[in-house]
């Protein structure tokens, strides 16, 4: 059994102004994203240039901030929204939807296209290897933040938090961080490596985060506020991502059919 070593989420105080730690993995996330990018771009097969790229990070970056803070809100805690709107604009709380942010990046992405008429999937299948990095680095800043913890369990390397009891518990942000940042973006730049079919790569990251994040979510605590939706396990986590399967598997089995056609 391990002890939760309180970090402290603040990382940097300079006056008034307080940098969290939360914000600080948005900031790796994007910079990650925007150097892997410029560096993918020199590719023959890139949809876009390296000069390109610098837009490309610019318009995701407020497609993922504005689409999780919204979508949080949205799927998980819309009261709490109609009674402080202004929660909207506290991102070093924590309280970012994935799937929001998704959203929100696939708006931007059909907005950058139409307008340097790009086609969409190859933007697509460009931008997914450029995510699970900052997936990794937001999925370390909730354990800094102490939230979105796992369930019970008496796994050697549980974790005691002390604000939830004295219970162990599965350190369930580690588990996302590795599964959904680090395995997923191995996985990711192997299959891109060589030329894909047509929304091959983006079909691969919809169905491998949704069946990594669905496995997580078997040992992590649901929000309190909205609890388990049935059977004593299904999350809403659980409800968001099997679409992501879904829509995942059938565009890698239209991107292979395709080929086969040409």
């Amino acid at each position: 059994m391990l002890t939760y070593p309180n970090i402290d989420p603040i990382a940097l105080e300079i006056g008034p102004v307080a940098i969290h730690w939360y914000g600080l993995m948005y900031i790796v996330g994007f910079a990650a994203a925007w150097g892997l990018g410029r560096w993918r771009a020199k590719r023959a097969d890139s949809p876009v240039t390296p000069q390109q790229v610098d837009d490309l990070i610019f318009f995701g970056a407020i497609g993922v901030v504005l689409g999780a803070k919204i979508g949080y809100h949205l799927f998980y805690n819309f009261t709490g929204l109609l009674n402080d709107p202004l929660a909207l604009l506290r991102l070093w709380e924590g309280g970012m939807s994935f799937h929001g942010g998704l959203i929100g990046v696939t708006l931007m992405l059909v907005l950058y296209a139409w307008r340097h008429q790009i086609d969409l999937l190859r933007l697509a299948d460009f931008g997914a290897p450029l995510v699970p990095i900052g997936l990794g680095a937001g999925r370390l800043g909730n354990f800094i933040n102490g939230e979105l913890w796992g369930r019970a369990s008496d796994v050697p390397w549980a974790m005691v938090y002390e604000p939830l009891g004295p219970e162990p518990r599965h350190p369930s942000q580690l588990y996302q961080m590795g599964l959904e940042g680090i395995a997923l973006f191995i996985l990711l730049w192997w299959f891109s490596a060589k030329p894909r079919p047509r929304g091959a790569i983006a079909g691969l990251f919809l169905a491998a985060y949704g069946i990594f994040r669905g496995f997580v979510e078997f040992f992590r605590m649901p929000d309190d506020h909205i609890g388990y939706l049935a059977f004593g396990w299904l999350t809403m986590g659980h409800l968001l991502t099997l679409p992501m399967i879904l829509i995942g598997c059938g565009l890698i089995w239209w991107a292979y059919r395709q080929r086969l056609k040409n």
